[in-house]
């Protein structure tokens, strides 16, 4: 672009020639100042407001930060209100959780007064939560911190509650309540009989499983092998500790499966029917003692056919 100069100040015209270079120039100027301007109105009319008292700049001023007020504060309510009811539902929850704390307790024979000891005590760090229609951040932060009181109040009772079901567990896994034999063992009872060698009377400290020779011997209960030998009169021994000073004995087998020392669980086979030591014929004697005395294996054997019949009928 050339722009020719004419003027009666001038001898002669001038021209001046632009470029692009020029027009870019221009707009970046212009930019520029455009930019300045702008940035200079806002920090007059922002930051010095209130200095100038200019009465239009200040009711934009206001309108503004009360519509970010009601904005921020609507956003609050709206989260206080969702936490709110989350908290009536983590509640109801609870609520659930004590009706299946009771129950399991009546299952593990836990006494109701001891639930009580872990109850929440009513002095505000538990009780009953209460949530009011609309809620405040500190009474939010009430009601987070009750309900943390209750949800540990809770995990102590049902901690209790396994703990007590988990001793019971392993108390009766010790206790020979399962048949040694799948066989009756009425053929000769526990008491004082008439001895087949000698015809005497003499104390029978056992019951008799008859059964076929080979017929497996399993634990009536978790122990340790506390002896796995041959013995003058009760043939091929084993004898297992269930500890707490009571001890199974399981004699007269024809073969042995354990040896001293090892772990062996409920019903596992330890040895095998037979006919070994001071016996008439094929047959499993098996005795329970407690610190040594001998006790009658009925009482305990008994629970396990109370338990087979139960499994039948399920």
């Amino acid at each position: 672009m050339h722009i020719i100069l004419v003027s009666d100040r001038l001898a002669t015209a001038r021209s001046i020639r632009l470029t692009w270079h020029h027009a870019i120039l221009f707009a970046g100027a212009m930019f520029a100042t455009v930019l300045v301007l702008s940035s200079l109105f806002s920090y007059v009319t922002v930051r010095h407001a209130a200095e100038i008292r200019l009465p239009f700049l200040q009711d934009m001023l206001r309108a503004i930060n009360a519509e970010d007020t009601q904005r921020s504060k609507d956003f609050v309510r709206e989260n206080l209100n969702a936490m709110a009811v989350k908290l009536g539902e983590m509640q109801a929850q609870l609520l659930r959780l004590d009706t299946i704390g009771e129950r399991l307790a009546g299952m593990a024979g836990v006494k109701p007064q001891d639930l009580k000891a872990f109850e929440a005590k009513p002095d505000g760090r538990g009780g009953p939560l209460l949530l009011p229609a609309a809620m405040s951040p500190t009474e939010l932060q009430r009601a987070v911190d009750a309900l943390a009181n209750q949800v540990e109040a809770k995990s102590d009772a049902i901690s209790m509650i396994e703990s007590q079901m988990l001793e019971d567990r392993i108390r009766k896994s010790l206790l020979p309540t399962s048949l040694p034999v799948a066989a009756q063992w009425n053929a000769s009872a526990y008491g004082w009989r008439v001895d087949p060698f000698t015809g005497e009377r003499a104390m029978h400290e056992g019951v008799d499983f008859v059964a076929a020779p080979g017929t497996g011997i399993s634990a009536a209960a978790a122990g340790v092998v506390l002896t796995a030998e041959r013995h003058p009169q009760y043939g091929n021994l084993v004898e297992i500790d269930h500890g707490k000073d009571l001890i199974t004995r399981y004699a007269h087998a024809s073969k042995i499966l354990v040896h001293a020392g090892q772990l062996v669980k409920r019903g596992q086979k330890i040895a095998e029917v037979g006919s070994t030591g001071r016996s008439t014929g094929p047959h499993l004697h098996f005795e329970v003692r407690i610190r040594g005395l001998a006790q009658n294996p009925d009482r305990f054997l008994r629970m396990a056919q109370t338990g087979q019949r139960s499994t039948h009928r399920r």
